[in-house]
């Protein structure tokens, strides 16, 4: 193979799965236009796909999820799209009714405000406002992950599993220390998870990142699932634990704009 044909070649190879992406889009463009299900040699035709190639790459969105074959060989949208938008649905509407009262909290206190939620074994941060008083500053990134064993927020989350649940995960991780000062023993995780189950409000002190300390409260949804947490995170030397109550407070507030009664909470 001359030395021209084979960087044709491989310029065909690097751009196929872009083109594989680009004709699911299709199929799924075409499929939403329809309230029924529709038949392979239609969606052929309206794509302008050829007909054994929409087949593979219905089959694999099939194998997903992202579409449903029927007995007569027609296709509709999967439920994998409704789980898919359901889920950005809700952390839309988790963040944007939760800024208000973050920033109302970050106006009471001067500090920094986060918005967590749980992804496996990791808190991911979602939302958050900066602090700005001192050139000590604490950064939280959006995107930025840290376990749940060693965050304030994360022990929420824990607190919710239940003890069974807890030391499954402690045995699956192994509680790996971000700092001297996080918790890596499951006995010392345990009792402090009773601390905060009896107060709704968890601590982070200096466990993720040496010099920042955490105070965090639960949100839940309309159901009374734990859905998010929100933390207000400081300098160690400007640390105040007597702004839990306020933490909790509007953690409630938020909960109760997204239609948390109360009632559902989980003992």
């Amino acid at each position: 193979m001359s030395t021209k044909t084979t960087t044709a070649a491989n310029g065909a190879e690097a751009k196929s799965p872009i083109q594989v992406i680009e004709r699911m889009m299709k199929l799924l463009d075409v499929l939403s236009h329809h309230a029924d299900p529709v038949p392979l040699k239609q969606l052929a035709l309206e794509t302008g796909l050829h007909p054994s190639t929409a087949h593979r790459i219905l089959g694999a969105m099939t194998q997903s999820g992202f579409v449903e074959r029927g007995d007569a060989g027609v296709y509709r949208l999967g439920i994998r799209l409704l789980e898919l938008g359901s889920l950005v649905k809700s952390r839309i509407s988790l963040r944007e009714t939760a800024m208000p009262a973050m920033l109302k909290l970050h106006a009471a206190t001067g500090e920094s405000v986060n918005l967590g939620v749980r992804d496996g074994d990791e808190i991911v941060y979602v939302e958050r406002t900066s602090s700005g008083r001192s050139s000590v500053r604490v950064v939280h990134i959006v995107g930025a992950r840290a376990p749940l064993h060693t965050t304030a927020t994360g022990k929420l989350f824990l607190v919710e599993d239940g003890l069974d649940r807890i030391r499954d995960y402690a045995k699956r991780t192994g509680l790996p220390p971000s700092t001297p000062a996080s918790i890596t023993q499951l006995p010392a995780l345990e009792r402090e998870l009773d601390k905060v189950r009896r107060h709704s409000v968890a601590f982070d002190l200096d466990e993720v990142e040496a010099g920042v300390r955490c105070i965090a409260a639960g949100i839940r949804d309309d159901g009374g699932e734990l859905v998010a947490g929100l933390s207000l995170s400081t300098p160690s030397e400007r640390f105040n634990p007597d702004w839990a109550p306020l933490v909790r407070e509007t953690a409630e507030q938020i909960s109760r704009a997204l239609g948390y009664s109360g009632a559902d909470k989980p003992r």
